[in-house]
């Protein structure tokens, strides 16, 4: 069986220290907002280039912080508008709603599934005060194009970053998490920089913004029991955060690894039925995801179970089909009803194998 992502042996790498730093936590008991969370924070700020991160519970909380926050600065208001690629998962989309915002969604660019300058212009109304780029799969939206075009519009450029954790712009050599206004991460397990639970984190470059997030995180205060704001509970946990310091180091490694097994795809597999994804050949790609299209998934899906390959659908319902966004069911979104119907991801991660990847390859070249 080759496994679409042995969380096991990834984190298995680790073992030893995850239990020394475990043993630290227990000693130190400082369980929430404890100095393993201020270090990641500093750690994590310097890998992505910014000047502050601050952690938050999860990836859907430091996006919906984010949007909270500018709200309380006055950058943003209730019912204002926000662009959101239509084919993103769906805690995007949460996260504007959460706000109190309105979702536009917009058509992806279906040569990298990602927002294009051009699509997001089309959009474009008075109302609209904000876009936000999710870097789909890993690799990076046009950044540069769509920060020149929030310059003009005077909009909010916001990164869902989600799975893009070190990806970096071939233009100007900045990571995913420096390229707009405030970035948000997940750390779920899947991702290439996971925890071993939930944990997220937003990363910027504006203090006013850092201070609003660290009152919103914790209930609205900075001094136990005095509240400020109404604010949340949405703290990065200490003993995750110590984790997250551990496999960081590893992080650039790790996607190198990625990108050479997609590498590795792009060249073996010579199949006419399968639409292979788009890759530049730079670092502005992580593989968190290798998707494909196909147009028959079910008797794909079929083939792979019979060669004991395991898959994944990053995602098989479009969030304006989905029944929590019921008030999209009026939407028609063409190309992104297409791309849901047609995609399927592929094994990949840092601990596949030569032979592994040579067994995938050899596999799909007798669909």
């Amino acid at each position: 069986m080759i496994k679409f992502l042995d969380l096991h042996k990834i984190n298995n790498r680790f073992r030893d220290d995850f239990q020394n730093s475990f043993s630290k936590s227990l000693d130190d008991s400082r369980y929430i907002l404890g100095n393993n969370v201020t270090k990641f924070e500093n750690e994590f700020a310097e890998y992505c280039g910014t000047k502050y991160c601050v952690g938050t519970a999860n990836g859907l909380d430091a996006l919906t912080l984010i949007l909270k926050g500018y709200i309380y600065l006055g950058k943003l208001k209730k019912g204002d508008k926000i662009i959101v690629p239509a084919n993103t998962f769906i805690a995007t989309i949460l996260s504007v709603l959460h706000a109190e915002l309105i979702p536009v969604l917009v058509e992806p660019n279906p040569k990298t599934y990602n927002l294009s300058v051009e699509s997001v212009k089309d959009q474009l109304d008075n109302d609209v005060k904000a876009v936000i780029m999710v870097h789909l799969y890993g690799q990076l939206t046009d950044s540069e194009g769509l920060k020149q075009l929030a310059q003009v519009h005077n909009l909010l450029l916001i990164e869902d970053a989600a799975q893009a954790h070190g990806s970096e712009s071939n233009s100007k050599n900045l990571k995913a998490g420096n390229l707009s206004h405030a970035a948000a991460f997940s750390f779920y397990p899947s991702k290439n920089l996971g925890a071993l639970g939930d944990g997220g984190a937003v990363t910027t470059n504006d203090l006013e913004l850092v201070k609003i997030l660290k009152l919103l995180r914790n209930y609205g205060s900075e001094e136990k029991y005095a509240n400020k704001i109404i604010g949340f509970n949405s703290r990065l946990d200490d003993i995750q955060a110590a984790f997250l310091s551990i496999k960081l180091k590893v992080l650039d490694t790790d996607n190198e690894r990625r990108r050479t097994i997609a590498k590795g795809y792009l060249k073996g597999i010579k199949n006419s039925k399968l639409k292979l994804p788009f890759y530049d050949g730079s670092k502005n790609h992580v593989f968190y995801a290798f998707v494909i299209e196909v147009d028959d998934r079910s008797d794909f899906m079929e083939f792979l179970n019979k060669h004991q390959i395991e898959w994944l659908i990053h995602y098989p319902i479009p969030p304006h089909q989905q029944e929590a966004l019921s008030l999209f069911s009026n939407i028609v979104l063409p190309l992104t009803e297409k791309i849901h119907k047609r995609i399927i991801s592929l094994p990949i991660s840092p601990v596949m194998t030569d032979q592994d990847v040579q067994i995938v390859i050899d596999a799909l070249n007798t669909y």
